[in-house]
């Protein structure tokens, strides 16, 4: 009777140590007032609302500007996120902010570097047509104790030195901020379909969560639409890769829309995650 009674109270405990995410990366179009009908003022509350309803806990933005970001926050106010302006490491030019239920989580460290050879200050890196930042935060469940680590970024469009060296850096900051092992979600915009160089290095470290996924993708594969209702989305550009102690249940491209309208010429990429190893301090 002890014997069963102490095999229970493990299982427990190991249940309990189970923390479930719902995670989401999305680049929402920068504000550009020449985009017309889809400038953002005339689709700000699609995204907000998406957003809500898909309950995302964590979301990476890329080509979000500050008042964007705003806009999101004020919409739904229990999200804090971090992150800073690309161009002056403060509020001028494109993010790629993390977003986190601050009701579920609790941000222990957070940071950010640039996609440069000088990582640590604003500048472009390499082959780059633009400055490319990386954001990062430690969060820590409330519940469970849990902490695991959550990277978000935007590669450079048009530079492959820039991309595959960018590849490289991240992976080199992952190994350098994550001491303490933790469960590692890295997501964002990469401006890379699965076969290119870049992508095959961070799949040499990191999983694909569409491959690995328990139950089949849902929805298109490709994931940029450029606010073409009838867009083929065959290209897949926009990731989330998972440590080899995540378990992914599932993975979808999402193809909301209003009016045969989508939100983003991006879709966002949603994907709900089971991570077992969080450690507790």
């Amino acid at each position: 009777m002890k014997r069963i009674t102490f095999i229970l109270l493990m299982l427990t405990c190991n249940l309990a140590m189970a923390q479930n995410l719902r995670v989401m990366t999305y680049n929402i179009r920068m504000n550009t007032p020449s985009d017309g009908v889809n400038a953002w003022p005339n689709r700000s509350s699609q995204v907000s609302a998406l957003l809500d309803f898909h309950q995302a806990e964590i979301f990476g933005l890329q080509e979000a500007f500050i008042g964007q970001i705003e806009d999101i926050q004020a919409d739904l106010p229990k999200m804090k996120w971090v992150g800073v302006g690309r161009d002056d490491g403060e509020k001028a030019g494109e993010y790629s902010p993390i977003f986190y239920d601050s009701e579920k989580f609790k941000a222990l460290k957070q940071g950010g570097f640039w996609l440069s050879e000088t990582p640590e200050k604003p500048g472009m890196g390499w082959d780059a047509a633009c400055n490319r930042v990386c954001t990062w935060i430690i969060l820590k469940e409330h519940k469970t104790g849990g902490k695991f680590i959550v990277l978000n970024t935007h590669f450079d469009h048009v530079g492959n030195k820039a991309r595959s060296e960018s590849a490289k850096l991240i992976l080199r900051k992952i190994k350098e901020l994550n001491t303490d092992k933790l469960p590692v979600i890295l997501m964002g915009d990469f401006n890379l379909t699965p076969d290119k160089e870049p992508i095959s290095l961070i799949t040499g470290e990191l999983k694909d969560s569409r491959e690995i996924s328990k139950k089949p993708p849902y929805g298109p594969e490709g994931t940029f639409n450029a606010f073409k209702f009838d867009a083929p989305m065959k290209d897949r550009i926009d990731y989330v890769f998972v440590s080899d102690d995540i378990e992914v249940k599932r993975y979808a491209v999402l193809t909301d829309s209003k009016d045969q309208r989508y939100p983003s010429d991006h879709q966002p990429v949603f994907v709900s995650l089971e991570l077992k190893a969080g450690k507790k301090k």
